[in-house]
């Protein structure tokens, strides 16, 4: 473990900036490909990224608890194929902001499934980030126009995605009570990739040499955002570079304002910062070891 922060911090918002890249090709192919096909390639093609993380802390495969990880798999993939559904039907910068949810769902999920007790501190942090998320979703009309028409169910897809992105959060940590998290990492991969193989036949659609370019980009980003992010969480403590994770707002508006000619609304800042300064609150009040669950799914969902 070092501990330089300027290095940790660089390497972290980088890696937001590639995870930001990858969901702008995910929104591109999206249109004419379907979900299972990007994702099939998206997991494939970040393979070779994934095993050179689990080589360099020693690749074990061995398991006492493969229902675990294919559980763990069958909802990452499913949060996967939200991500998709969400950044081909909103704006980037918006489906970004909601995508810093996680936080909060996983403060809801940890009482039923962790049996944990949220402090006061905690709740008022949930409250006022699902305040940000009403403003975002709803607040167009009062706070200034948005881009296009956004169909309601695609906010409440991004906002699921927030909720099943935690799930595998609550999920990493039971294994990782037994398991190394490389032997996660890679068992992910592994049945991620087995399972959208099988279910590609079914929704195969013939990709354009540009749709083949993206999905080939599309791996590679998110294999290297997770080289990145894995580099940035070894440099320094998570509490210190942690607020550094909220860059991939700032890139996904740049891109969405430049790509797709997407201009952020009102709402959409109001909103982001009422759901980034809980986050950032949560984070104030977190404990080492948890703040580095949290962190490293807010970076990777869309990731």
């Amino acid at each position: 473990m070092q501990h330089n922060l300027a290095r940790g911090a660089y390497l972290l918002a980088l890696a937001t900036l590639f995870t930001a890249l990858l969901n702008a090709l995910q929104k591109i192919t999206g249109s004419t490909l379907s979900v299972v096909e990007i994702v099939f390639f998206r997991n494939l093609f970040s393979m070779p990224f994934v095993i050179v993380i689990a080589l360099r802390g020693g690749l074990v495969l061995k398991t006492h608890h493969f229902g675990g990880h294919v559980m763990r798999s069958v909802v990452g993939l499913i949060s996967m194929i939200m991500t998709v559904v969400a950044v081909t039907h909103l704006p980037l910068a918006e489906q970004q902001v909601l995508s810093y949810t996680q936080p909060l769902f996983l403060i809801l999920l940890s009482i039923p499934l962790m049996h944990e007790r949220p402090s006061v501190q905690r709740w008022i942090a949930v409250g006022i980030g699902f305040v940000g998320v009403v403003v975002v979703a709803t607040g167009k009309g009062l706070l200034g126009a948005g881009h296009g028409t956004v169909p309601a169910w695609a906010y409440a897809v991004a906002l699921g995605q927030g909720a099943v992105g935690a799930l595998t959060t609550m999920q990493i940590r039971q294994l990782s009570a037994t398991e190394k998290s490389t032997t996660i990492a890679m068992w992910q991969a592994i049945l991620m990739t087995v399972a959208t193989a099988i279910a590609l036949p079914f929704v195969w659609k013939m990709p354009t040499q540009a749709d083949v370019l993206c999905l080939i980009a599309v791996g590679a980003f998110a294999g290297i955002a997770q080289v990145l992010q894995t580099e940035a969480f070894a440099s320094a403590q998570v509490s210190a570079i942690g607020p550094f994770a909220y860059c991939g707002l700032i890139w996904a508006a740049l891109i969405g304002w430049l790509g797709f000619h997407e201009i952020p609304g009102v709402a959409m800042f109001v909103g982001g910062l009422l759901i980034i300064g809980s986050g950032l609150w949560m984070l104030r009040h977190e404990r080492p070891q948890k703040q580095k669950v949290v962190l490293e799914t807010e970076s990777s969902s869309g990731a």
